[in-house]
């Protein structure tokens, strides 16, 4: 998606001829412009798809967004999370069964025992590992030449949470590249022949590699990395089904492979595009803390959630009526000009920052902890080991509607002098 700044152009806000469930918009329309208009105009906005799809509310400011995302009562996940190719109309395979197709309590019984290994103890565990990755990820590319981040970066979260899953690591870059295809369908660099079959493609693939690797666990002695704690866990007293564990899989393969890659993507940009916030951080690692969560405030990686009414209920001054399917978009409350001050400038000293590119309220990402620690240590390491970020090429967008991301940034990075080489992913501990 790209990541526009004032001034807009009057075109580039015209509602009437957006498609919202269009991924070719996101790439190459101007959302943040359209959301601008819209914060102003019409916060809470009903759209009808030309396709004869199920119409849906797009809501836009970061209150707004907020309440719809804490109040589980009357705006529930059963029915679906994201928008994609399939009618809104259509029920949910997922729901009640898997953890972002839940609402409480049953989703706390979802997600308390992946919480415990999710604590910042066994987070904070993995940051010898993070660190090796890193550094593997970047030697290659502090060599002077051009080299295309976003490629290298959707690997990045693989590599961990691929051991932390138990994952083989020859299924690694196939993993990365089925769950990339699921919100990216009909990018032509991830589609195969056409949207609905890379979709059922990559699903049928991704199932049926999890009912594989369900299938050659012991359940008596499953492991303690996270696919063995779905093997142990029970729901309402019974164990987990396979199609719950497959599901749960999927999810959490999905919530890290198809956004942290984008925020490193987003980190070289902004560092490349802001010399002097670049430098600020450099001089002053103390910075590093706010400056992270600016990245992740100015990139938004996941760019909407949906949610569905249980109930009328009156927002923005509109009246939704319960079944109505409502989308709210986290990219254009992380730029709302009522919660934060001059939202279009990138200020790595930005406090306070209420950001919610995690979410907000019972589904806030289970993984924050883990993506926080990879996204500092990233920053840390490249400011660190890189003098100097260039530019050397367009970026391209990916196409989806649901991630802001990248499949290509070619940059250029100066080593910074006396820098070491990087240790290998094996030395870091990272082999499954």
């Amino acid at each position: 998606m790209r990541l526009s700044t004032p001034p807009f152009a009057p075109a580039d806000t015209d509602v009437t001829d957006v498609d919202f469930l269009a991924s070719t918009y996101y790439t190459e329309g101007d959302p943040h412009a359209l959301w601008t208009h819209l914060r102003a105009h019409e916060p809470v906005h009903h759209f009808t798809p030309s396709d004869g799809r199920e119409p849906f509310w797009v809501v836009t400011r970061h209150a707004d967004v907020s309440r719809v995302l804490k109040d589980h009562s009357v705006f529930s996940s059963r029915r679906g999370t994201m928008l994609c190719i399939i009618d809104l109309s259509m029920p949910d395979i997922a729901s009640d069964q898997m953890m972002p197709d839940t609402d409480p309590p049953r989703h706390g019984q979802l997600r308390d025992p992946l919480n415990r290994v999710m604590t910042p103890r066994a987070v904070a565990a993995q940051e010898e590992t993070i660190r090796g990755i890193v550094r593997e990820m970047l030697e290659p590319a502090l060599d002077g030449e051009v080299f295309d981040l976003a490629q290298a970066a959707l690997m990045f979260p693989m590599a961990f949470t691929g051991s932390m899953m138990g994952l083989p690591r020859e299924t690694w870059d196939r993993m990365s590249r089925l769950t990339t295809m699921t919100i990216a369908y009909d990018d032509p660099e991830y589609m195969e022949k056409a949207p609905k079959p890379t979709l059922r493609q990559a699903h049928h693939e991704l199932f049926s590699f999890f009912s594989d690797e369900i299938a050659r666990r012991d359940r008596t002695d499953p492991g303690d990395d996270l696919i063995g704690i779905l093997l142990r866990m029970s729901l309402e007293g019974e164990p987990l089904t396979e199609r719950q564990i497959m599901l749960n899989c999927y999810s959490l393969l999905l919530g890290a492979n198809v956004t942290t890659p984008h925020v490193v993507s987003t980190t070289a940009l902004a560092m490349a595009e802001h010399p002097d916030q670049f430098r600020a951080i450099q001089e002053n690692p103390q910075l590093r803390g706010t400056a992270m969560e600016e990245l992740l405030r100015w990139s938004s990686p996941a760019s909407h959630f949906m949610r569905y009414a249980t109930a009328d209920v009156e927002l923005g001054g509109r009246t939704i009526r319960a079944g109505d399917p409502v989308s709210v978009w986290l990219g254009s409350a992380n730029r709302d000009e009522r919660v934060f001050k001059d939202p279009f400038t990138f200020d790595v000293a930005r406090r306070p920052n209420r950001h919610i590119a995690f979410g907000v309220g019972p589904h806030y990402c289970i993984g924050s902890g883990l993506a926080r620690l990879a996204l500092r240590l990233f920053l840390d390491e490249f400011a660190e080991r890189v003098e100097k970020v260039e530019l050397a090429g367009e970026p391209v967008h990916l196409a989806s509607n649901f991630v802001a991301g990248f499949k290509h940034l070619p940059v250029r990075l100066t080593p910074r002098a006396g820098t070491a080489p990087a240790r290998s992913f094996a030395a870091a501990g990272a082999v499954a």
